[in-house]
């Protein structure tokens, strides 16, 4: 017979609708039990669909982000002389760029020239704070840690650099990321060429360190849960508080394997901190391009961090004074 591997022949339950702890009275907005059982989303994670709850945070965060979708989407349909043909063909290549350098970072832009790009950055920056107001009020109500809205802090802190906090001290919507798909590619590429390649910025390389790290740490973590999930390794609070066979397997395997110790616990402590980190240290890589830092391959020889490489006669002009 053959194994059970819980990846392959997952085990869903058809049980009645999980409603959840009950909220305290007069202290939340009610929340609509309404549960279906879906099979096919069950076979990728929890079959149970509801109940939903969205409050004003929720409510208010769904209709600002659409909104600013909806004109992204408006702007990048009218690009393309409101041909839907061309709108889905030229899709990942269309955006919405913003203001241009001659308007500095003045809020008072025609639409047309980059108005429509600030007030789509407003609505999308209201809409993901009160997202975050979301998290953090949900889990206050349920008795939860501060977990979720703290690592989601650190996302938006990312997106506020990027879109507004580092154009900011430039003086210029300019710098701003455009909102499209290859375009943003585009700016990310030319961003780095731009100020002598952010493989030299160390904080660049501390977020990439931190990425690489989370998802091998995340992909491990799954994949030993996975392993252990024929002897209730899925059931991690139980197993934090009461260790069991599955627990004393996955810390013999990780300790064997990666050479230190990892719990039920202390795993997702890691996990936790380099997702965070990721974002944390890309922020203020980013904020200090252009603002604190000109060249970065420069600023690396300056500090031993990049070698010299043989004078050839051709003169950087990044290192002509004035320049």
């Amino acid at each position: 017979m053959a194994t059970y591997q819980n990846i392959f022949t997952q085990v869903q339950l058809n049980h009645p609708p999980e409603l959840g702890i009950p909220l305290p009275d007069g202290q939340h907005e009610p929340r609509f039990n309404i549960t279906f059982i879906n099979r096919w989303l069950g076979t990728i994670g929890h079959a149970q669909i509801g109940p939903f709850y969205l409050g004003w945070t929720g409510i208010g965060a769904l209709a600002f982000g659409l909104l600013a979708f909806f004109i992204i989407g408006m702007n990048m349909w009218a690009s393309v002389g409101w041909d839907p043909i061309q709108f889905v063909r030229q899709l990942f290549w269309l955006s919405l760029e913003p203001p241009g350098p001659q308007y500095g970072f003045s809020p008072f832009v025609p639409l047309n020239e980059g108005g429509w790009f600030i007030l789509t950055g407003a609505f999308l920056t209201i809409s993901v704070l009160l997202w975050w107001l979301r998290t953090y009020l949900r889990a206050k109500e349920l008795g939860m840690g501060m977990h979720v809205p703290w690592a989601f802090a650190s996302a938006i802190w990312l997106f506020l650099v990027l879109g507004f906090l580092r154009p900011m001290f430039m003086g210029s919507w300019a710098e701003a990321v455009p909102y499209g798909i290859f375009p943003h590619l585009d700016w990310t590429a030319a961003f780095s060429i731009r100020y002598g390649n952010l493989f030299y910025n160390p904080f660049h390389a501390l977020s990439i360190v931190f990425l690489y790290g989370s998802t091998l740490l995340f992909a491990m973590h799954g994949a030993t849960i996975l392993a252990v999930g024929r002897y209730g390794g899925e059931r991690e609070i139980e197993q934090i508080t009461d260790r069991g066979t599955a627990s004393e397997r996955a810390a013999l395997f990780w300790r064997w394997t990666m050479g230190f110790n990892a719990t039920m616990e202390s795993i997702h402590r890691w996990a936790w901190w380099f997702a965070v980190l990721t974002t944390l240290t890309g922020g203020i890589g980013i904020l200090l391009t252009g603002t604190v830092v000109d060249n970065w391959y420069l600023w690396a020889q300056q500090h031993g961090f990049a070698p010299a490489y043989p004078d050839t006669g051709v003169v950087d002009p990044a290192a002509i004074p004035g320049e």
